[in-house]
């Protein structure tokens, strides 16, 4: 093991998962973690000063700058910080701000200039550093093709989940009796595909009245989910609001099954979200649609339940299934938090990492990092 400082870059959240996952990992295996960090609401002309000169005695300090998800912004800061001290520069963006905000959200059509812009901003966040991460194989090949990237300058390492928070209880679940609960988390994206899950629970509804989806959670599709569950009259599906962070424990442990995306979006079947590890670490069985990423790291049965389209039908064939035999839910769950534990924990991942880190150092000719 090489001894590695790394300097962690931007307007990024600190309690946002897949950083503070890493920043942890990094630290278990014996890697210097440092911040330099401004508040990401700020405008560049604000942020930019304060990261500059911050960053100059943070970096300096460092072998690696290391700009974590969704900075695409301050990559060009870092690139010029991490260029003037000689360090090497890492970004890991988990997504493309063009397809997250043009293409998924649909916030501008692709011909406006917006849309231009922030595929400029994603050009230079990805060709600027000389490593950039990606959550799975298929994001991974989706960087290289969409934006040139060679091969080599592109490291897988999973999203993974915080051990730290999500810790099994081992007992029976904490939810009412005589309920079977089946609980999906996030933030009503289109990825999400919340649509085909309050099909589902009306499918499931006449059937058993004893299932009841609860959502937690809100955002841009959520209106039109609850105006289809009016529709449908599934009146076994509960809206519910945002939970902290903290919170979220809890109401994983009080459901029977959890549940991962449906969306059609391309980018859906591209990724893994931290839902899905965190669920399995809770020891939950998780049901999720079946994607070339999801099946990157899980089986079917195994470890998760997939589901093949058309998604409502199966998903509720699959509560139904999950719900009459326990033996299989107990099965996946157990399963499923063995390999997390191994190979998704904060341990495994920074140790993942590190690797990348050392082989990219490598190839470049700078030896450790």
């Amino acid at each position: 093991m090489f001894s590695v400082k790394i300097c962690f870059f931007g307007g990024y959240d600190p309690l946002y998962p897949r950083n503070a996952v890493l920043r942890e990992g990094l630290r278990l295996n014996g890697a210097e973690v440092f911040e330099c960090r401004a508040p990401g609401r700020e405008k560049f002309w604000l942020r930019y000063p304060r990261l500059f000169f911050r960053g100059l005695a943070a970096a300096r300090r460092a072998d690696v700058v290391f700009v974590p998800e969704f900075r695409q912004k301050d990559v060009p800061l870092a690139r010029l910080t991490s260029a003037l001290l000689g360090r090497r520069l890492v970004h890991d963006p988990l997504a493309s701000r063009y397809e997250t905000k043009i293409l998924d959200w649909r916030r501008m059509p692709p011909s406006s200039v917006e849309a231009r812009w922030n595929l400029v901003i994603d050009r230079w966040a990805f060709l600027m550093p000389g490593l950039v991460l990606a959550d799975t194989a298929a994001h991974a090949e989706y960087f290289r093709t969409r934006f040139g990237l060679a091969p080599r300058k592109t490291a897988v390492v999973p999203v993974g989940y915080d051990d730290r928070i999500f810790i099994p209880k081992g007992g029976p679940k904490s939810g009412p009796s005589g309920v079977f609960t089946v609980l999906f988390i996030g933030s009503f994206l289109p990825l999400h595909g919340v649509e085909s899950i309050v099909r589902a629970a009306a499918i499931v509804g006449p059937r058993d009245r004893s299932v009841v989806f609860r959502l937690v959670g809100d955002g841009q599709t959520r209106p039109a989910a609850v105006s289809l569950a009016g529709r449908l009259g599934a009146d076994n599906v509960l809206f519910e609001g945002w939970s902290a962070l903290g919170d979220l424990p809890g109401r994983i442990e009080a459901a029977d099954v959890c549940l991962g995306l449906f969306g059609r979006t391309e980018k859906a079947a591209r990724v893994v979200p931290h839902k899905i590890f965190q669920a399995m670490g809770m020891g939950k069985p998780v049901v999720t649609a079946r994607t070339p990423a999801v099946e990157e790291f899980f089986s079917h049965r195994e470890h998760v339940y997939v589901c093949d389209p058309p998604w409502p039908e199966s998903l509720a064939a699959a509560v139904l299934e999950l719900k009459a035999d326990k033996r299989l839910r107990d099965r996946i769950a157990g399963n499923g938090l063995e390999l997390v534990r191994s190979r998704y924990a904060p341990r495994p991942l920074g140790r993942l990492l590190l690797d990348a880190l050392a082989r990219s150092a490598a190839r470049s000719g700078g030896g450790a990092p």
